[in-house]
C-alpha cells in the first residue's frame, strides 16, 4: 500500500475562516496518524483576488493554530513547485494531450451564446448543461477560427453517463452526467478552470486522500472525468459536512468571529481551538470525551467517526474550552500570550521584559478564573490599573458603607497599621486584620467588607490573597498606567472619606 499523501490547498484571496481551518486540522490528523505526508498547496489561479499577504497570514495562522506541512511552497519538497500560479507550463502539457487524443476541444461559444443556452434550459425545466455545439469542430476548422482572433475555451468531453466513488464521509454516492455537461478545463484567456488544475496537482502530487468540505461534492464528478481522461486513478475522497451557526445557517460573519486571526485577537488559545474545531463533526471512539490534547487527538482521529451531518458551532462551549486550557497553561507563555493584550490597552510598556512578564503571572492568578478569553482582561484588570477614591467614595455604595455600624472604626484601626509598615506582604497584612479583629470585636462581613472597598474600590472581585501581590510588585515597575501600592491607596481613601 502507498504511503498516505493528503494536501490543504487554500486559496490566498481571504483570511483562513473556520472551515478551512476544520478541512486543514482534520487533514493534518488524518496524516499524521496514518505516518503519511501533509502537503501544503497554494491555489493563487485567481489572479485578481489573490495577495501575498494574504498567503503571508495564512502561513502565520496555519503555524498559530499548531499545524506543520512536510511539503508546501516555504518548505520546498520533491513535488513543487507548491503556488499554481507557477505550475501553468505543467497543465499546458496536459491539455495538449487531452486535446490530441480527443478528450478535450476548443470551444468558441461567446458568453452571449452560453447564457442563452442556459435559460433555454431553464425554461424547458431541465438542469443548465452545455450543448455541445463544438464537439464536432474539425481541426483545420479550429485553426481557421483561431487564425483569424477568435478565442477559445477549452473542454472536457464526458462520455460516461454518471459518476461514482464511494465517499469516506456519505458513503456510495452517484451523480449523473446530465448535470455536468461537458465542463471548461481552460478559460479562454488561457488559464486553468480549477477542476482540471487541481486534478493535476493532486495527480503528480501522488495525493492518496482528498478532505474537503461537502460544498465540493459537486466538482467530484467533474475531477473523476478529467482522472479518467488522462488514465489516472483519482484518489480517495472525504467531504466534510458543513458548519452552521446558532440559528442553524451556514456560519458566516454575522454569527460573530469567524477567521483564524479574529479567533487569536480575542484571545482564544490555538489548542482550545483545536480540541473544539476536531469536535466539529468528529468523535472520539467513546463518544464522549471532550478534551483531548493534540497527542490523544492524533492517536484517535478516524474518518470512520466523521458524521455526515452538518455541526453547529457552540461559541460557549468554546469558550468553555478555552478557559480550560488557560488554566492548563505554562504561566510564563500565557503571560506572554496576555502583554499584547495589555499593550493594545495602553497598560503596560511596548516591550515587556522579564520582570514584568512576572508581574502578569500574578495578575493572572488573580483573575483568570473570572475570564474566558485574554481579551476580556482589561476589564478584568480595572481593580489593578483604575483605582479612583474620590469617585469611589461618591458611590451609594460607599455611602451606604460608611454608614454601617462598625464601618468607621475598622477603617480607622486598620488604616494607619498598614501605613505604617514598610513594606506589605499578605501574610503581614492578615496579621494586621487579625488584631484589627481583636481591637474592633468585629469579623465575618463586618470586618472584611470595609477593608476590600478601601483596599480596591469595589464590594467585589478577585481574593485580596492574590491582589495584595500584585499591587504592591506593580507599584515599583515602570507602568504606563501606574499601579497604586495598597499604602497609596488607603491614603487617597482616607482622604477621600474624610478619615
Amino acid at each position: 500500500m502507498s504511503k498516505v499523501r493528503v494536501r490543504f490547498a487554500p486559496s490566498p484571496t481571504g483570511y483562513v475562516h473556520v472551515g478551512n481551518a476544520r478541512t486543514a486540522l482534520f487533514n493534518w490528523l488524518f496524516v499524521r496518524n496514518q505516518g503519511g505526508a501533509f502537503v501544503l498547496r497554494i491555489e493563487d489561479t485567481d489572479a485578481e483576488r489573490s495577495r501575498p499577504e494574504y498567503e503571508r497570514q495564512l502561513l502565520q495562522d496555519l503555524r498559530w493554530f499548531g499545524l506543520d506541512w512536510d511539503e508546501g511552497p516555504d518548505v520546498g519538497g520533491p513535488h513543487g513547485p507548491y503556488r499554481q500560479s507557477e505550475r501553468n507550463a505543467i497543465y499546458m502539457e496536459y491539455v495538449e494531450k487531452l486535446i490530441a487524443t480527443g478528450g478535450a476541444y476548443h470551444c468558441f461559444c461567446t458568453a452571449e451564446q452560453l447564457e442563452a443556452e442556459r435559460q433555454e434550459e431553464l425554461k424547458a425545466g431541465r438542469q443548465p448543461r452545455y450543448s455541445g455545439r463544438c464537439r464536432k469542430l474539425t481541426a483545420e476548422e479550429v485553426s481557421r477560427r483561431k487564425s483569424t482572433g477568435e478565442v477559445a475555451a477549452i473542454r472536457l468531453k464526458i462520455v460516461e453517463s454518471s459518476f461514482f466513488w464511494n465517499d469516506r464521509v456519505h458513503g456510495p454516492t452517484t451523480i449523473s452526467s446530465d448535470v455536468i455537461g461537458d465542463p471548461v478545463i481552460v478559460r479562454s484567456e488561457g488559464l486553468p478552470a480549477y477542476n482540471f488544475a487541481v486534478v493535476v496537482d493532486d495527480h503528480l502530487m501522488e495525493i492518496t486522500h482528498v478532505i474537503r468540505g461537502d460544498d465540493h461534492i459537486s466538482n467530484t464528478p467533474r475531477q473523476i472525468a478529467v482522472y479518467r481522461a488522462l488514465g489516472w486513478e483519482p484518489p480517495e475522497f472525504a467531504h466534510l459536512s458543513t458548519i452552521l451557526g446558532p440559528d442553524r445557517t451556514r456560519l458566516s460573519k454575522r454569527h460573530g468571529a469567524t477567521s483564524m486571526e479574529s479567533f487569536r485577537e480575542m484571545g482564544i488559545l490555538p489548542e482550545a481551538l483545536r480540541n473544539y474545531l476536531a469536535l466539529l463533526g468528529w468523535s472520539p471512539a467513546d463518544g464522549k470525551t471532550e478534551i483531548l490534547s493534540p497527542q490523544e487527538l492524533t492517536r484517535q482521529f478516524s474518518l470512520d467517526h466523521i458524521t455526515k451531518s452538518p455541526a453547529v458551532f457552540d461559541t460557549d462551549k468554546l469558550n468553555w474550552l478555552n478557559r480550560h486550557y488557560m488554566k492548563e497553561c505554562e504561566p510564563r507563555r500565557l503571560a506572554e500570550l496576555a502583554a499584547p493584550v495589555f499593550q493594545a490597552a495602553g497598560r503596560i510598556a511596548a516591550e515587556p521584559g522579564p520582570e514584568i512578564l512576572a508581574w502578569i503571572e500574578l495578575v493572572l492568578g488573580a483573575v483568570l478564573k473570572n475570564i474566558s478569553l485574554l481579551s476580556e482582561l482589561p476589564k478584568a484588570t480595572e481593580v489593578i490599573f483604575d483605582f479612583d477614591a474620590k469617585q469611589a467614595v461618591a458611590t451609594p455604595e460607599f455611602q451606604e458603607l460608611l454608614a454601617a455600624p462598625g464601618a468607621i472604626t475598622v477603617l480607622k484601626a486598620f488604616i494607619p497599621k498598614v501605613l505604617a509598615e514598610s513594606t506589605l506582604t499578605y501574610e503581614r497584612f492578615r496579621e494586621i486584620t487579625k488584631s484589627v479583629q481583636k481591637e474592633t470585636g468585629l469579623k465575618g462581613k463586618d470586618l472584611y467588607h470595609p477593608i476590600r472597598m478601601a483596599v480596591t474600590a469595589t464590594g467585589s472581585g478577585p481574593e485580596l490573597e492574590k491582589l495584595i501581590p500584585v499591587y504592591e510588585a506593580g507599584a515599583k515597575l515602570p507602568l504606563l498606567q501606574h499601579v497604586k501600592s495598597v499604602s497609596e491607596r488607603l491614603t487617597e481613601f482616607a482622604q477621600a472619606a474624610g478619615l
